[in-house]
């Protein structure tokens, strides 16, 4: 048995004998520098608590992640400016070529559903490694393929390992930071997709001017790098939350009595870790986060978790809570799916350009997505939630979120008609990059506010939700260049462009007006889902 001593300096401290790690705290709950109650709780005085690590610490993580999110996109536009070579290197189409944005987005989509459950078992740390592992060794395959077929398996491997980014990845966010920060961190997070997507074609036709090989031997050395800093960087941050508040609770009313059953039921009585018994039940204290082995292949102590195949159960069961359902899929299917449209017609549109100059005419999308992000998204949007709670009774309701999606949506349909209108007219490209400045900056803005609604929505299902998210978003990529070239061959770049902009403001605001109105209304009809994330369910003896 662990010597009683020693036991005392791991366990959490009571509340009475620990100072407050994050804003002002009382004997019963922790709170924001706002006033309003901290959610997740902070287990205080627990340095093994992700929510207790150090500003610094929290924000490497946050870099790490984003930087994998980032080559998430960034390795489907990348090869756009090489399109004209690919076609002669492989003896194949543009509409053949322009499958090859569509492949690495089919993994993106299959990729979560399979990745999701191991990391609420194993952690997140080696799920993520492993995914990178794959999308290097991918991307290697992909510089080196002799044919397009080869090249094509190569692209739907670099898709599926880089995968973990969206799921896993803010799983990560959300174990590290507060919700009174989410919509600042979602917004970054969302940020790195957007700029990636960008970015993607205005490095690659630099580097197309070597050779179209080498797009992905830039791709393979930025992937080996992020591989690098997760494993050195990247601690577990996967915690039995609910396990430690409940011996935190514990230890702050020693007075209090449990039966065997009913401290199994709220703290978990397992076979690992440290444990002490007393006054009739079992105490555990399992190692976690960066107690951890350094590489971890077993199932995490101190919470259940969900079966392999879960995370495809609740993908379909997620489609019975009408607001995650709803909002992503309009998103996605009405909104989002353009982008692809516009980075895949850059080379059509300018045609006359150079691919290192066509990579140039991105500037105007990364542009209005920075100050997007910087000026009117995330920030902004906790902003908002934070004056409407004040207003009502310091109550939050996830649908404060959704103010932001309505400009949005109208920057986006402007920003879209007005670069149909200046390709077919010939209009100096000035006007093409205020175009992408206004739709990149509704693109961002909009995907910040769904974001962090479905996960202010079901903050407990998070890892559901940003699952059924990244499906949706990547199957709307991957259907995308199938149809856009035949659309703007038949009626041009003015119609089809004014045909997406209607869509998204005749279509998605409509749709996200009712689930403004009617949000709160939808989640109680649809009553709690049947399952949480691990860190906050009990334990079972896992």
């Amino acid at each position: 048995m662990v010597d009683l001593e020693e036991r005392e300096k791991k366990a959490p401290p009571t509340p009475t004998r620990a100072p407050s790690v994050v804003g002002h705290v009382t004997d019963e709950l922790a709170l924001s520098p706002n006033g309003l109650p901290l959610w997740p709780q902070p287990v205080r005085g627990d340095d093994l608590d992700p929510l207790n690590w150090s500003k610094f610490q929290k924000h490497i993580i946050l870099a790490i992640v984003m930087a994998l999110y980032f080559m998430f996109t960034y390795i489907t536009t990348t090869t756009v400016p090489s399109f004209p070579e690919l076609e002669e290197t492989y003896d194949a189409t543009l509409e053949q070529i322009n499958w090859t944005v569509a492949i690495p987005a089919l993994g993106l989509s299959l990729g979560p559903l399979i990745w999701a459950s191991p990391a609420d078992i194993i952690g997140r740390r080696p799920i993520v490694i492993l995914g990178t592992t794959i999308a290097l060794a991918a991307t290697i395959g992909a510089a080196l393929a002799p044919t397009l077929n080869g090249y094509m398996a190569a692209r739907f491997f670099q898709g599926f390992g880089v995968s973990p980014a969206a799921n896993v990845g803010l799983a990560i966010i959300n174990d590290v930071f507060f919700e009174h920060e989410r919509g600042q961190k979602l917004g970054l997070w969302v940020l790195a997709i957007d700029q990636g997507l960008l970015v993607g074609p205005l490095i690659g036709g630099f580097i197309n001017m070597v050779s179209h090989q080498w797009i992905q031997w830039l791709s393979a050395i930025l992937f080996g790098v992020i591989l690098v800093a997760e494993i050195f960087f990247l601690p577990e941050t996967l915690y039995p939350r609910h396990l430690m508040l409940a011996q935190q609770r514990r230890h702050a009313s020693p007075s209090t009595t449990f039966s065997h059953a009913d401290d199994e039921k709220s703290v978990g009585v397992t076979v690992a870790g440290e444990s002490t018994t007393t006054a009739g039940y079992v105490e555990v204290t399992p190692r976690r986060t960066k107690e951890l082995p350094f590489v971890n292949v077993t199932p995490l102590r101190g919470m259940t978790h969900p079966k392999p195949y879960d995370t495809m159960v609740r993908f379909v069961k997620t489609f019975k809570y009408a607001v995650v359902s709803i909002a992503i899929m309009s998103y996605c299917f009405g909104w989002y799916w353009w982008v692809l449209s516009v980075v895949t017609l850059v080379p059509v549109a300018y045609a006359d350009y150079k691919p290192h100059i066509q990579g140039l005419l991105f500037l105007g999308l990364i542009i209005g997505t920075l100050i997007s992000e910087v000026l009117f998204s995330g920030s902004l949007s906790d902003w908002i939630v934070v004056k409407l709670a004040k207003a009502n009774a310091n109550k939050k309701t996830p649908e404060m979120r959704l103010w932001l999606a309505y400009p949005a949506a109208l920057l986006t349909g402007v920003g879209l008609v007005l670069w149909g209108i200046s390709v077919d007219r010939g209009y100096h490209w000035i006007v093409g990059q205020v175009a992408f400045a206004l739709f990149g900056a509704g693109i961002q803005m909009g995907n910040t506010a769904v974001c962090s609604y479905v996960v202010d929505a079901y903050p407990m299902q998070s890892m559901a939700t940003m699952t059924f998210y990244a499906v949706m978003l990547n199957m709307s990529a991957f259907v995308d260049p199938f149809f856009i070239i035949p659309w703007v061959d038949n009626v041009g770049f003015t119609w089809t462009l004014a045909g997406h902009a209607i869509i998204t403001v005749v279509f998605c605001i409509p749709v996200l007006a009712m689930v403004h109105r009617f949000g709160g209304a939808l989640r109680k009809w649809a009553g709690p889902p049947t399952w949480v994330n691990p860190e906050f369910a009990d334990a079972i003896g896992h």
